[in-house]
């Protein structure tokens, strides 16, 4: 394990920014003596500890459910709550003797990858708008010096000169988001081939016209794509959500492109990411602690 100079409040910041797997660790009770009082922090991730419950074997217990609940049953991370108790004196073997409760609130980081190819007008506007979302986006371009300067103050953002196609979609992870809107026709082509070629993508856009898609559509079918691969590229982008209204603005289309891709990247809510019971929280908060 890992102990960090950093705060607690500091380490959540920069890890929510980046977008990294992380527990916050709050002691919510105590009773008795214990070694820190309610409203204490921690942060917690798969290898490293930013701040103190206290030390001792309770502080080494709570690390362990933190990530436990990291690990996830399945070996995958998943957002949640969950209370921990502690008797210090029984579960973790202290002096002191005191009980705490402990809420573990799990983040999972990003778990979205939106892979733009194309850093010209609508492809700018796209990377800017989707800063605020909790995605990881992976910039491309072909050219040399394609990237403005505020792309590497915007976090979760990996620009990458890319001149080969082929070997810029094999470096995506899988199931990634894709939206091609490069300057150069050859080159979305290529993009587009290699993506369907790749067959794992969540989603695949390719901005252009209807007449555009359509010449892309035979000679990708040429190629050996089947009607069943084309009919999942999205083109022209945007559309789904009624459109730019005529604008055709680099701002508006990136704005109805993203408003279209939300409901693809949304996942549906599940009981475990509703929080605790009410009821269950307010009776452990309110009775006495049992040894």
């Amino acid at each position: 394990m890992s102990t960090q100079a950093e705060s607690w409040h500091a380490a959540l910041h920069r890890l929510q920014r980046e977008g990294l797997p992380h527990v916050l660790a709050t002691q919510v009770t105590s009773a008795g003596s214990t070694p820190r009082e309610p409203g204490a922090r921690m942060v917690i991730t798969a290898d490293a500890v930013y701040d103190t419950l206290g030390g001792g074997t309770f502080e080494w217990q709570t690390i362990a459910a933190a990530r436990r609940r990291l690990a996830g049953p399945d070996g995958e991370c998943e957002a949640g709550m969950s209370l921990e108790a502690f008797s210090l004196g029984g579960r973790s073997g202290q002096c002191c003797g005191g009980f705490v409760n402990v809420l573990l609130e799990v983040f999972p980081g990003t778990t979205t990858t939106l892979a733009v190819f194309g850093a010209g007008h609508v492809g700018r506007e796209l990377v800017r708008l989707a800063a605020p979302l909790p995605w990881r986006v992976r910039w491309h371009d072909s050219r040399v010096d394609a990237f403005p300067d505020w792309a590497s103050e915007q976090p979760r953002l990996a620009c990458h000169h890319a001149p080969d196609p082929t070997e810029a979609v094999a470096a995506l992870p899988p199931g990634a988001h894709a939206l091609v809107l490069t300057h150069d026709h050859a080159e979305d082509r290529a993009l587009v081939d290699a993506l369907l070629a790749r067959g794992d993508t969540a989603s695949l856009g390719l901005i252009g016209s209807k007449s555009k898609w359509a010449s892309f559509h035979r000679r990708l079918r040429e190629a050996g794509h089947s009607d069943e691969a084309l009919a999942r590229v999205r083109c022209p982008i945007g559309m789904a959500a009624g459109g730019t209204g005529g604008d055709k603005t680099p701002y508006a289309i990136a704005l109805a492109t993203l408003a279209e891709l939300l409901p693809r990247v949304a996942s549906s809510e599940r009981e475990d990411q509703r929080g605790l019971d009410p009821a269950k929280l307010r009776n452990m908060l309110t009775n006495e602690p049992h040894e």
